[in-house]
């Protein structure tokens, strides 16, 4: 039977992995979506799409789907999933990967204010200036939305979800982002300060450039942890590698 490695999709990385997976005869790979984007891109291989019920669920299905590896290449802000995917992994005794590319790292001329949370990000903000602009997502926006004098500039791919800030002008939006385009978005609104997560990768880093050009302060939101036990891989190459050691392994 060919082996079956499910991958927790919804990143480029991941996108990149099931391209490579599903090249390979004799491998059955498929991504799983949780849905949250209307029009996601074309996959390689297998997709589903849909929340799994949980670890209890996720753990029926591996069993079901004798899956032999799970790759979590979610986003790094994914922490629900990863540690469902933990515990899931665990329960049916499959062997979990997880992929997640490096985070950003300041250099000379940032001015980063590091936060743990969303709820930290809107109290720093009053000491940092009115014009914000906000790229954290669609989701987690109510930690922003009791910041009545502030004036947002919310960019997101997906329309945003309620409550938001009193004074919040949406843009929608898909990186890969130029340093060109991103300073002149800060200056037309006239931004103070950057609110971003700890995304890293290229497609998104060119407001971190372009908020260091023109000296305005940036606070950024540290990942989540991953579970205990748990590391993490940074690129696709390292964890093909890995992962055909434990494929070998479960022949």
């Amino acid at each position: 039977m060919s082996p079956h490695v499910l991958i927790l999709g919804g990143t480029a990385e991941a996108r990149r992995l099931a391209a490579a997976l599903a090249a390979r005869p004799g491998i059955r790979v498929t991504t799983s979506l949780a849905g949250r984007v209307s029009r996601p891109g074309a996959l390689d291989g297998e997709v589903r799409v849909g929340g799994f019920g949980g670890p209890g669920g996720l753990a029926s299905w591996l069993r079901e789907e004798r899956v032999d590896a799970v790759v979590d290449a979610t986003h790094p802000f994914a922490a629900t999933i990863t540690g469902n995917a933990a515990v899931a992994t665990a329960a049916a005794r499959v062997p979990l990967l997880v992929l997640r590319r490096p985070g950003w790292q300041p250099v000379p001329g940032d001015r980063w204010h590091p936060v743990p949370s969303l709820e930290a990000a809107a109290a720093a903000l009053p000491a940092l200036g009115p014009r914000v602009f906000l790229t954290t997502g669609r989701l987690g926006l109510a930690a922003f939305a009791g910041l009545t004098e502030h004036r947002f500039l919310v960019r997101s791919v997906e329309p945003p979800e309620p409550p938001l800030p009193p004074h919040t002008h949406v843009l929608l939006a898909r990186g890969p982002f130029t340093v060109t385009d991103e300073t002149a978005l800060l200056r037309e609104h006239r931004v103070d300060v950057l609110v971003t997560k700890d995304s890293g990768g290229a497609a998104t880093s060119a407001k971190l450039a372009a908020a260091r050009d023109l000296g305005l302060p940036v606070v950024v939101v540290r990942r989540p942890p991953l579970p205990d036990g748990v590391t993490a891989l940074a690129d696709v190459p390292v964890l093909l590698a890995r992962l055909d050691e434990v494929l070998a392994r479960a022949r």
